[in-house]
């Protein structure tokens, strides 16, 4: 009889900008007391934004929806400088969970705009992180790419005064794809100096190929609205394998398993390991009895806390 075997992606699940940005929320319902308002989904997972609301996190799009004096965080995504404006003018007490790695792409923006340049942002329309990144300048002034088409029709101002930044959270060959063809169109275009894509997406996209490799099946666990589990998932589907995106165990459907030997799991960079946990139990119950760790990129990368929080958190350790 053949063995029914999974194997776990390494790495998976959090990032340290994830991680960071739970902790700000947490740290700041402890110092501050319930509410904390925080704009947006602090991170695209939703057993993560119930567990901070239960909390007493309170999520809003609208800053007209946070009482005056109250705290704020912004969201791991970032969030336009119309935003803080806003935030600054109402006097809220902002702590920013915006994505280290989010913010350098904001302050890479600005100096290309204080140079000279237009921008085109690759990224997906409506997605939080890209409103908030071409939020840093004047709405119309940064042009959107989504795909391979935009690309090829995107009309700029000038094409030799022309640069790009991306979606930190996009597939790493979809968007290779689109910066062939801008470099093709543009050979002045000037590229980032450092690939905007973050590291964690790199990592877990790299991690899924090799699962992809050696499983027939492959389940990726985040939240329909996460878009780094989303490129997971097609990065799996695009090598033939049969993928699948389930928030928990509870949307694991028997069926697919049937005459798969080998299973392949995997987590988006904001889907916390107890949610992973629950799908190897599923799957175990479902005759795949031997687990094993794939090996993979290490991560030591942490992001520090905002200094009013560090303290909190000093004086907690003490």
């Amino acid at each position: 009889m053949t063995r029914k075997t999974i194997v776990l992606a390494n790495p998976r699940g959090f990032c340290a900008g994830v991680d960071r940005a739970i902790s700000i929320v947490e740290r700041a319902l402890e110092e501050f007391g319930a509410p904390v308002y925080v704009r947006h989904e602090v991170v695209h997972n939703k057993f993560v934004v119930d567990n901070l609301r239960e909390k007493g996190a309170v999520f809003i799009d609208d800053l007209a929806d946070v009482p005056p004096g109250a705290t704020l965080v912004y969201s791991a995504h970032g969030v336009s400088k119309a935003v803080q404006a806003e935030a600054a003018e109402r006097g809220f007490q902002v702590f920013d969970a915006t994505c280290p790695l989010v913010t350098k792409v904001h302050k890479e923006v600005a100096r290309l705009d204080e140079q000279g340049y237009q921008i085109i942002m690759i990224g997906h329309k409506g997605h939080v992180e890209v409103e908030g990144t071409m939020g840093q300048l004047p709405a119309g002034k940064m042009l959107l790419v989504e795909t391979v088409a935009d690309a090829e029709a995107v009309v700029p101002d000038n094409p030799d005064k022309l640069a790009y930044v991306s979606q930190t959270t996009l597939s790493v060959d979809e968007t290779k794809d689109i910066i062939a063809v801008l470099n093709a169109r543009f050979p002045n275009i000037k590229n980032p100096h450092k690939e905007d894509i973050c590291y964690a997406t790199t990592n877990r996209q790299k991690a899924v190929k090799d699962l992809a490799e050696e499983c027939d099946i492959i389940i990726v666990v985040g939240s329909p609205n996460s878009s780094n589990s989303n490129r997971l998932r097609e990065v799996a589907s695009v090598r033939g394998v049969d993928a699948y995106m389930v928030d928990n165990a509870g949307y694991l459907q028997q069926e697919w398993f049937a005459g798969k030997t080998k299973v392949g799991i995997t987590a988006g960079a904001s889907a916390p390991e107890v949610l992973v946990q629950e799908v190897i139990e599923t799957i175990k119950n479902w005759g795949h009895e031997t687990v094993s760790e794939s090996e993979g990129t290490e991560e030591s990368i942490v992001f520090v806390l905002p200094k009013a929080l560090r303290k909190e958190q000093s004086a907690n350790k003490s």
